[in-house]
């Protein structure tokens, strides 16, 4: 099979590997594409901790497509079925999955592009954030996983106010169904127009989606008393100060909700899938930039530089 190989910092190489086979209660994924995540910038930069060359079609984990073949004891699954899963090596033409780990989609996707872990990541974020009908929710950064959030939050009866630093992703959060939006570029600014659209009260769920210091203390001053402040964003590249002092005298409640636990991964997974299947939710209009698989080099770094009108990349196979 074919599988794109990390050989080295910035390097990506299409190589012919063998294909694996499934062990006992796991199944053979023939993969339609994968996402590309922009937790795997890290790899891609060269950071000290990572080894290289990357085994073939690492770190994808993005995948979907359809079961080639299944182990023993897979009794829930059938060579054919479509689905998305939570594998690590979705780069490639194949990739093995435990069978608890994958989502069969249903026939009204058609042949949608379903990255399963990311459309999972926003629905577990989302129901940690607690958002309610009436609620006023700002979420600080709107790209692929923001946008997703301001859908998911829209259509629990929330008003949404989308702030972001890209004037482009504007116009998404209004598409998705944001109520207000602000440009993030000045920090006294965005507070006085937050407190205006709040009457000064704030918000009572503020959701943080860009994984930098200076969005993260943005977040904290718009979180309303006795308010949730939610920790989407990927913070990667050291350690972070916060103003606890505010939070103490807010009393806010701080959830990091990202997970760890593939079973609550895949049960987000399963979450997603269904509102898709129910027309709630559409991220199609997120994939802005498609590539084939011996481009998964570019598309890395497209995902790390995020030009103008970038907001998410797949490779298909």
């Amino acid at each position: 099979m074919r599988a794109s190989v990390i050989t080295a910092p910035g390097e990506a190489t299409l190589r012919s590997v063998e294909r694996p086979e499934p062990a006992r209660g796991q199944v053979l994924l023939q993969l339609e594409g994968s996402g590309v995540c922009a937790s795997s910038i890290p790899l891609w930069e060269g950071r000290t901790w990572f080894d290289y060359p990357q085994p073939p079609g690492a770190p994808g984990h993005e995948g979907w497509g359809r079961v080639a073949a299944v182990g023993e004891d897979v009794t829930q699954l059938k060579v054919g079925d479509r689905v998305a899963a939570l594998t690590y090596r979705a780069h490639a033409e194949y990739d093995i999955a435990d069978a608890n780990a994958v989502v069969p989609l249903p026939a009204s996707l058609g042949d949608a592009a379903v990255p399963g872990e990311p459309l999972g990541c926003a629905y577990n974020i989302f129901r940690r954030s607690g958002i309610e009908a009436g609620q006023t929710v700002a979420i600080v950064g709107i790209g692929f996983l923001g946008a997703l959030l301001t859908r998911l939050a829209s259509h629990a009866g929330a008003r949404v106010i989308a702030i972001t630093r890209r004037r482009f992703a504007l116009e998404i959060a209004r598409e998705f169904g944001a109520s207000e939006t602000i440009a993030m570029d000045d920090h006294w600014r965005i507070l006085e127009e937050v407190k205006r659209l709040t009457d000064g009260r704030w918000c009572e769920r503020v959701i943080e989606a860009v994984g930098l210091q200076w969005p993260l203390d943005l977040a904290g001053e718009l979180t309303a008393e006795r308010g949730r402040l939610i920790i989407a964003g990927y913070h990667q590249d050291g350690p972070r100060q916060v103003n606890m002092q505010m939070w103490n005298w807010r009393g806010i409640d701080v959830v990091n909700a990202h997970e760890r636990d593939p079973r609550v991964y895949v049960e987000g997974i399963r979450g997603a899938v269904e509102l898709m299947s129910a027309g709630v939710l559409d991220p199609s209009p997120l994939y802005t930039h498609r590539f084939p698989l011996d481009e998964l080099g570019r598309a890395l770094e497209l995902t790390r530089e995020r030009p103008d009108g970038f907001l998410k990349a797949v490779v298909s196979t």
